[in-house]
């Protein structure tokens, strides 16, 4: 008998084993063929949209893909029990560097190589039992969605959200393409391949990501995403608020240096300037004793990432150079010298800052490795015997400013003073970068437009859209992009002079296939629009998106932007201008401290537990391990609770079809004796007494308690009170007085119904065993708790035998003698301690208390 086998019957007493693989394929083809989770967009019940992150077809699913794909698949048939039309679409990213790759190792065309892989992953999801509306599946690859790719890019191109432009751009070796900074790891080196990232000057198509910030900062605090994904954004967007004025270089007419800061009020502090290496004005302000030396730096810093460049560690002495040149100060026309430095990148603020060493702890250590002098504009407080001092207190050496306390007051009062002297003005910053978007990688969508050595830069017409990428193509080892190379592809004709223009070589991101995807499931066979507006009213915002957190700052941030964007270019409702509502940041899943990963050989197949215990078992124990959000390690105790669980459901299915115990279950040798079924149950017809009316409030608890965990991603603890449920159930069926059917037939039909969107398959099959005549389980009505019931009018009555305490139960107030006897006498432990003895005497005093002698 294979794996996974219990034995159990119909009510009827027809014989028959519980094979987890036969009824999950018989329940998967049912729903599919009965479209059960397909849902239209005239459907009159309230809407509500669940989406699980858009997944990389990387090929079958691991347990990571399992995790995720479980948690969204249990909300999909929670709310749907409860009376909603929930829009659950699938699709797949499949556009992406590891096709190209895999092309240039094997010769496999990467359409075909993504094609195999999504049809493994879809085999995956399907016995997994997630429920999607498979009729909405969508590929990044598909022409009709590259189409309205195109469409969108030339529709930023028109507005200026799109625009191409030179700039130093972080350069893989590897994979051969551009990298966006967020994919630049901390070390430096490319989050995909690991090789080292260098930089380079390129030009580049960007996206103007960097005009939303502020609403898409201020917006943060109305999302009920985690804390700490609002605050990676925040961070990332980086705003300050300070003032931008210029200093004139000594000895150079009309060269000035624009700096920006957030503490103005100290600047009569400064005591040198820092320009990043890459600054315009640094062969300016470079004297010519100093030029060989500033121009070795320059090149030495120019193969730095900017993560390595704002990295604290290296000594300073080694990571500036003095230029030889002066600027004067405005606050007080003192001069000062102009420095370069790696740490100051061009990329934020003006490329130059002043340099205040007694306020700032960087500026103060580069101060003294180069022996420049400090000067204090805030009183420390009496025995500061610290460096930089950032804290409040009265200004000092700062003429006008002198004695004033407040750091706000004294910023306000040097901002008026800049503006009213024409030198500067209020200016607020951002970390936040424009987009970089260009790819040269073949395995993209091709970015839609000519280069006309008469008209430029020209849009591809939209009638010849979509641009598709040609098939027949050399993938070369070095990992140059073949479009670059092909003929019939790159030679074209220019729509508005009629004269010869090449195409755009370049692909998109592929994170541009992600930022708007959930717009598209809301209506994926419109063929006018990329986005149907009254679809995406009714569906949109998504009410909960479940991924991981490393998409905090990538593509959440990209997603929020692309919808505002496609709002206020009339592509999408103006009203929708946040993607996801609710936000669920899942749990990592590592292997001895390592994250699960193809690269690293580490995966574990959910294959091999889909063929032995089957899929309702490894999704058990994925809710059951831990909460949701936490990461947890893969070890050799893994397999051993997902035997746990399997064993579970074999209880499970005992007692749903009345059925003995059976040999058959795996490994039953292990299981402790209280934990076996006896020969038969004690079901008994009979007017309801203390102890049913204890199961059936029991019961209204946990249909309470799991509604509550359910809501709060708590699905562990909802897990452990079924299990605590069953526990009971067997405990008074075991007794010799046995249990009311009714009351227990109630407690499974509910038990049944809690369980349904966790393990749907062996729950929707005992509910048709159980319940042949009536709608199938996943479209019956969600359990509530009567509030009657929930009262809190019990009190924790303890057992004794002999004056030792051996139970404690929880009991109604309103207990008699004659039922808290009949309780005591039921607990499976206070009959452990009698060992078969009846007692000689009983002390009764309801409802506290029984004490039992013998």
């Amino acid at each position: 008998m294979a794996v996974g086998h219990v034995e159990g019957n119909y009510p009827g007493g027809m014989s028959e084993l519980y094979d987890p693989q036969a009824v999950e394929a018989k329940w998967q083809r049912r729903w599919e063929a009965e479209g059960a989770y397909q849902v239209d967009n005239d459907d009159p019940r309230p809407p509500y949209y669940v989406l699980c992150m858009y997944p990389y077809p990387s090929g079958p699913a691991h347990q990571g893909h399992v995790r995720n794909y479980t948690f969204g698949d249990l909300l999909v048939r929670q709310r749907t029990m409860q009376g909603y039309a929930v829009l659950s679409p699938i699709g797949f990213d499949s556009f992406g560097l590891p096709a190209e790759n895999a092309a240039i190792k094997t010769g496999i065309h990467p359409r075909t190589f993504t094609d195999a892989r999504i049809e493994e992953l879809k085999s995956s999801l399907r016995r997994l039992g997630a429920s999607y509306d498979w009729r909405r599946e969508l590929h990044s690859h598909d022409p009709e969605y590259m189409k309205w790719n195109q469409v969108i890019f030339q529709r930023f191109l028109d507005a200026g959200l799109a625009y191409r432009r030179n700039a130093p751009v972080n350069w893989c070796p590897g994979c051969q393409t551009v990298l966006a900074n967020e994919q630049v790891l901390a070390d430096g080196t490319c989050e995909r391949s690991g090789d080292l990232v260098e930089r380079r000057d390129l030009e580049q198509w960007f996206f103007r990501i960097t005009s939303y910030a502020d609403e898409m900062l201020e917006a943060l605090d109305g999302l009920d995403w985690p804390e700490r994904v609002k605050v990676m954004q925040r961070n990332w967007i980086g705003r300050s608020e300070g003032a931008q004025f210029a200093l004139a270089v000594e000895g150079v007419e009309g060269a000035k240096i624009d700096v920006f800061t957030t503490r103005p009020d100290t600047a009569f502090g400064m005591t040198f300037v820092v320009l990043a290496p890459e600054h315009p004005l640094v062969p300016t302000v470079t004297t010519a004793s100093q030029r060989a030396e500033v121009e070795a730096f320059v090149e030495r810093v120019r193969n730095q990432s900017d993560i390595d460049r704002q990295s604290s560690e290296g000594p300073l002495d080694k990571r500036g150079v003095f230029t030889g040149g002066y600027a004067i100060n405005p606050f007080n026309s003192r001069r000062v010298p102009i420095y370069l430095a790696d740490y100051v990148l061009m990329t934020y603020g003006t490329g130059a800052i002043m340099a205040v060493p007694a306020e700032d702890q960087r500026d103060w250590d580069f101060a003294a490795a180069y022996g420049l002098p400090v000067v204090r504009t805030v009183a420390p407080p009496a025995g500061w015997e610290g460096e930089a001092y950032t804290g409040e207190g009265p200004r000092i050496n700062s003429d006008w400013l002198d004695g004033v306390t407040d750091t706000a007051e004294a910023k306000q009062k040097a901002i008026d003073w800049l503006v009213e002297n024409r030198i500067g003005e209020r200016k607020v910053n951002y970390r936040l970068r424009d987009w970089l978007l260009s790819r040269q990688r073949y395995w993209g969508c091709p970015i839609p437009v000519l280069h006309c050595p008469t008209d430029g830069i020209v849009k591809v017409p939209e009638d010849q859209l979509p641009v598709l990428l040609p098939d027949d193509v050399e993938f070369l080892p070095g990992g140059d992009s073949p479009l670059r190379h092909h003929k019939a592809f790159l030679e074209t004709t220019c729509p508005k002079c009629g004269g010869p223009a090449q195409r755009e070589t370049d692909t998109m991101d592929t994170f541009v296939d992600s930022s708007w995807y959930f717009l598209r499931f809301c209506d994926p066979w419109n063929s006018t629009v990329p986005v149907n507006p009254d679809a995406a009213r009714k569906w949109m915002a998504v009410d909960q998106y479940i991924g991981g957190i490393e998409h905090a700052i990538l593509h959440l941030l990209y997603a929020r932007f692309y919808t505002r964007a496609l709002a206020d270019r009339g592509l999408a409702p103006a009203e929708i201008r946040e993607p996801f509502t609710r936000l669920f940041t899942q749990g990592m899943i590592t292997m001895e401290g390592s994250k699960m990963s193809k690269s690293k050989g580490n995966l574990v197949s959910p294959e091999k537990y889909f063929d032995t215990v089957g899929a309702d078992s490894l999704r058990l124990f994925h809710l059951f391990v831990g909460p949701p959000g936490d990461d947890f390690d893969w070890s050799e105790q893994t397999d051993q609770m997902i035997e746990g669980c399997h064993r579970f459901l074999g209880r499970l299915w005992r007692m749903s079809t009345r059925s003995p115990d059976s040999s058959r279950l795996p490994d039953s040798s292990r299981l402790p004796d209280s934990s076996r079924l006896p020969e038969s149950f004690r079901l008994v017809e009979r007017a309801e007494t203390a102890a049913d009316a204890d199961i059936d409030r029991q019961v209204h608890r946990l249909i309470d308690r799991v509604c509550s965990d359910y809501e709060r991603w708590s699905y562990n603890t909802a897990v452990a009170a079924c299990m605590e449920m069953l526990n009971t159930l067997y405990r008074y069926v075991q007794s010799p007085e046995g249990a009311r059917k009714q009351t227990v037939d109630f407690a499974v039909d509910s038990m049944l119904k809690l369980l349904a969107p966790m393990v749907p398959h062996v729950t929707a099959e005992l509910w048709e065993r159980r319940h042949p005549d009536e709608e199938p389980l996943h479209s019956q009505a969600w359990p509530a708790a009567d509030p009657e019931k929930l009262k809190q009018d019990t009190i924790v009555m303890v057992v004794q035998v002999n004056g030792k305490v051996r139970d404690k139960l929880d009991v109604d107030t309103a207990l008699n003698e004659t039922e808290a006897v009949e309780l005591a006498l039921r607990s499976e432990r206070v009959r452990s301690a009698l060992g078969g003895k009846k007692p000689s005497k009983v002390i009764a005093r309801p409802p506290k208390l029984v004490n039992l002698v013998v």
